[in-house]
């Protein structure tokens, strides 16, 4: 279920009323080992009792395979909140992470403006 545009969780001069720290909890670190270009793909289970608004609407997200950056740009938080929430998902087994297939160089040119052209055409 995706996050409302306007209501109580968004104000117009304040901008997003639920701040990212409280969104991670405070964590500022994943616990899962995961970087801008890591596939994120629910596994079906449940996520358990620390999921809140953000792991519901994540998991909504990652019906298919879908990037750690692009998750990100969805949701509307910071990568840092984002890699904390996924691997939460992680580790209540509601999803699985994986490097891309042609992770052999991340620094591709080609690969990274794919990535941008994806985000592109989503947002």
């Amino acid at each position: 279920m995706p996050l409302p545009l306007e209501g109580p969780l968004l104000d117009d001069a304040a901008g997003r009323l639920i701040r990212p720290y409280t969104v991670s909890g405070g964590r500022t670190r994943p616990t899962a080992a995961l970087d801008l270009l890591t596939l994120v793909m629910a596994t079906g289970a449940a996520p358990g009792d620390r999921a809140g608004p953000e792991h519901t609407h994540a998991l909504a997200l990652c019906r298919g395979p879908l990037s750690v950056a692009e998750l990100s740009a969805h949701l509307r938080l910071p990568v840092a909140v984002t890699k904390v929430v996924v691997s939460d998902l992680v580790e209540a087994g509601a999803v699985t992470v994986r490097a891309p297939s042609h992770y052999d160089n991340p620094t591709d040119r080609s690969l990274l403006e794919a990535v941008l052209d994806g985000l592109r055409r989503r947002l």
